[in-house]
C-alpha cells in the first residue's frame, strides 16, 4: 500500500472518529457513533499494517499480537458485568499509558533513527514527554482501578507536605529533562530517563490515591483525557499523524467532560486533582449536633408498590446501589407496567451518578428503558415538586440536601436532583451507611421520606410482584 493511500485511509479514519464522538454524544445515536469508530479503527488498523513502514516480516508479529489482543478485548466484552465497566475503563486507560512508555524507551533506543541538531532535541523533548505522561496515565489508572473494584479503600491518603512533595518532584523531572536533553549517547541519557519515569509513576500513584472517593467518576475523565495525551505523544515519536489527531481528540474531549464533571459537582478541577475530598464511604452516617432532625420510618415492598399505584407522576433516580444489584431489568419491568396502568414515570440522572461519566444511562440503555423518559438533573429538577412520588434507588450523595441547606457540608453547593421535594420519597439502600463522599444525608429523616431497607434486587422484585397482585 503506498504512502498517498495510507494518508488518504488515515483521513477517512479521523473523519470517522470525529462522527463517532458526534454519535456517543446522544444515546438515541450511540449505537451509529460506535459503528463509526468500529469502522474508522478497521480501517487505520489495516493501513497501518499494510503500509510502507511495515516490512513483510513484521506482518507476521503484528497480526499475532492482533489476534492475543483482540482475543482479550472479547473476553473482556463478553465476560465483564455492566457494574464493572468503570473499573474496566480504568484498566484500559492504564495499558495506553503504558504504550506510550514502552514506545518512548524503543523509540529512544532506536539506532536506526539518526537525527542531528533541532530535529534530535525536538525528538527527545517528545519522547520525555510522551513517556512522562505514560508514565503518569499508568499508574494512576492502576490505583483507580484498585479504588473503582473495591481493592483499595475510598478514603484519600493525604500525606503531610503532599504538595511540596509534588513540587519538588516536578523540579526533579524538569531538571532530568534538561539532563536528557544534554545527553551526548544513549547510556548517558538513559539515567536520568528512567528516574523520571519512577517518579512519573510514584506521581500517578499519589495523586490518585489523594483523591476521595466522591470524586472517582471525574477521575475516570481525568484519565481518559491523560491516555489520550498519552497516545497523542506516541503519534509524536511514531510520526503518525492519525495517532496525534486520535490522542488529540480524546484528550481534549476528556478534558471538556472532566470540566463539565466539575461544574456539576460545583467543584474546582485544581482542587479535585490535589484530593481529599471524599472518604471510604460505607460508613454509619454521623449525626451532628442537633441534626438530623427527626426519626427514620421504613416501608414495605408492599406498601411502596401502593403508593406507586396510586401515584400519577413518579420519578426514578438510580445510583450505584442499583448498578451492584443489577437491578436495572426489574427496574424497566417497573416502569413498562407503571407506564402501562397510565402513570407519568421519568427518570432523572445526575451527572456523576456511578462510578464513571454515563453510568446510570448505559445501565438504562441496557435494559432497554425508552431514551425520551431518561432526563438529565436540569431537565427535572424543577418537576420534582409536581411529582407523587420520588423513588432513589442506591443513590446518595447526589440527592442530599445538605448540598443546600449546610454551608458547612463538604459538598456545599455541589447541585443535587431535589426529590425530597415530591409529595412522597422512596430511599432504597441496605442499611443507613453514608455514600461515598462519606457525609450525612438529611434526606432520610424527613416526614415525607420512607425508607425501604434491603438489596435492591430483591426489594423490586418484590414491589413489582405486588404491583402485578
Amino acid at each position: 500500500m503506498s504512502s498517498s493511500l495510507v494518508t488518504a485511509a488515515y483521513v477517512g479514519a479521523i473523519i470517522l472518529f470525529i462522527l463517532s464522538l458526534g454519535g456517543l454524544s446522544n444515546p438515541e445515536t450511540s449505537r451509529r457513533g460506535n459503528l463509526y469508530g468500529i469502522i474508522g479503527m478497521t480501517i487505520a488498523v489495516l493501513a497501518t499494517v499494510f503500509g510502507p513502514r511495515v516490512t513483510a516480516a513484521g506482518i507476521p508479529w503484528l497480526v499475532g499480537a492482533m489476534v492475543v489482543g483482540g482475543s482479550i478485548g472479547l473476553y473482556a466484552a463478553r465476560t465483564v458485568q455492566m457494574t464493572q465497566m468503570p473499573e474496566l475503563v480504568a484498566i484500559m486507560h492504564s495499558l495506553v499509558g503504558l504504550a506510550a512508555c514502552l514506545v518512548g524507551f524503543a523509540s529512544y533506543i532506536d539506532t536506526s533513527i539518526t537525527l542531528t541538531g533541532a530535529e534530535k532535541t525536538i525528538h527527545e523533548v517528545e519522547i520525555y514527554v510522551g513517556i512522562l505522561i505514560g508514565a503518569v496515565t499508568f499508574s494512576g489508572s492502576v490505583i483507580a482501578f484498585g479504588k473503582l473494584s473495591g481493592k483499595i479503600g475510598g478514603k484519600p491518603l493525604l500525606l503531610p507536605a503532599r504538595h511540596w512533595i509534588n513540587l519538588v518532584g516536578l523540579v526533579v523531572v524538569i531538571w532530568y529533562g534538561r539532563e536528557f536533553i544534554l545527553a551526548k549517547d544513549i547510556a548517558s541519557g538513559m539515567t536520568p530517563l528512567i528516574v523520571m519515569t519512577v517518579i512519573s509513576l510514584l506521581f500517578g500513584i499519589h495523586m490518585v490515591m489523594a483523591i476521595g472517593g466522591a470524586d472517582m467518576p471525574v477521575v475516570v475523565s481525568m484519565l481518559n483525557s491523560y491516555s489520550g495525551w498519552a497516545a497523542a505523544a506516541t503519534g509524536f515519536m511514531l510520526s503518525n499523524d492519525l495517532l496525534i489527531v486520535t490522542g488529540a481528540l480524546v484528550g481534549s474531549s476528556g478534558a471538556i467532560l472532566s470540566y463539565i464533571m466539575c461544574r456539576a459537582m460545583n467543584r474546582n478541577f485544581i482542587s479535585v486533582i490535589a484530593g481529599g475530598f471524599g472518604t471510604g464511604g460505607g460508613a454509619p452516617a454521623a449525626k451532628g449536633a442537633g441534626e438530623p432532625a427527626g426519626e427514620v420510618v421504613s416501608i414495605s415492598a408492599a406498601e411502596t408498590a401502593d403508593l406507586l399505584r396510586e401515584a400519577k407522576s413518579v420519578i426514578i433516580v438510580p445510583g450505584y446501589g442499583m448498578a451492584v444489584a443489577q437491578a436495572q431489568h426489574t427496574v424497566f419491568e417497573i416502569t413498562k407496567h407503571l407506564r402501562e396502568k397510565g402513570v407519568n414515570v421519568r427518570f432523572g440522572i445526575h451527572p456523576v451518578a456511578g462510578r464513571m461519566p454515563g453510568h446510570m444511562n448505559v445501565l438504562l440503555a441496557e435494559a432497554k428503558v425508552p431514551y425520551d423518559i431518561v432526563l438529565e438533573m436540569d431537565e427535572i429538577n424543577a418537576d420534582f415538586p409536581d411529582t407523587d412520588v420520588s423513588m432513589v434507588i442506591g443513590a446518595n450523595d447526589i440527592v442530599n440536601p445538605a448540598a443546600q441547606d449546610d454551608p458547612a457540608s463538604p459538598i456545599a453547593g455541589m447541585p443535587v436532583l431535589e426529590v425530597w421535594k415530591a409529595k412522597t420519597s422512596i430511599v432504597m439502600k441496605r442499611s443507613m451507611a453514608s455514600g461515598y463522599a462519606g457525609v450525612d444525608n438529611p434526606l432520610f429523616y424527613k416526614d415525607n421520606n420512607r425508607m425501604l431497607f434491603g438489596d435492591a434486587k430483591k426489594m423490586l422484585d418484590e414491589v413489582l410482584g405486588a404491583l402485578k397482585a
